[in-house]
């Protein structure tokens, strides 16, 4: 009878392969996968993506891009924005000419 094992096991034993798999040469490597297929039950695939996954932490790219726009340019676009009930893009290009005339004879923007 199978007993199944926790995903918590798995990963602790996962963890415990991957450092003598990533040590090892190609053909010991191959031992140990299937020694982590045996224990574990893997696909071969899933069991090679597991190992492979532990070495390699995700690291999230940052960019660092300055603002094209100042504080004041910003404001003035969120105005235009909300007062266009928030259109897209797009939409918001071409209802501009219409817009800033418009909330600048009423007084909601100076520019």
């Amino acid at each position: 009878m199978k007993t199944k094992m926790t995903h918590a096991m798995r990963m602790e034993l996962a963890n415990a392969f991957g450092d003598r798999y990533w040590a090892a040469a190609n053909k010991d490597k191959r031992r140990i996968l299937e020694e982590f297929i045996a224990a574990t039950g893997y696909h071969e695939k899933s069991a090679i993506r597991v190992l492979n996954s532990l070495s390699q932490p995700k690291r999230w790219q940052t960019r660092q891009r300055p603002s094209i726009y100042d504080e004041a340019a910003r404001g003035v676009s969120i105005v235009l924005w909300e007062a266009s009930d928030r259109v897209c893009r797009k939409r918001l290009k071409v209802l501009l000419p219409i817009l800033l005339p418009a909330l600048e004879r009423n007084r909601h923007l100076k520019l």
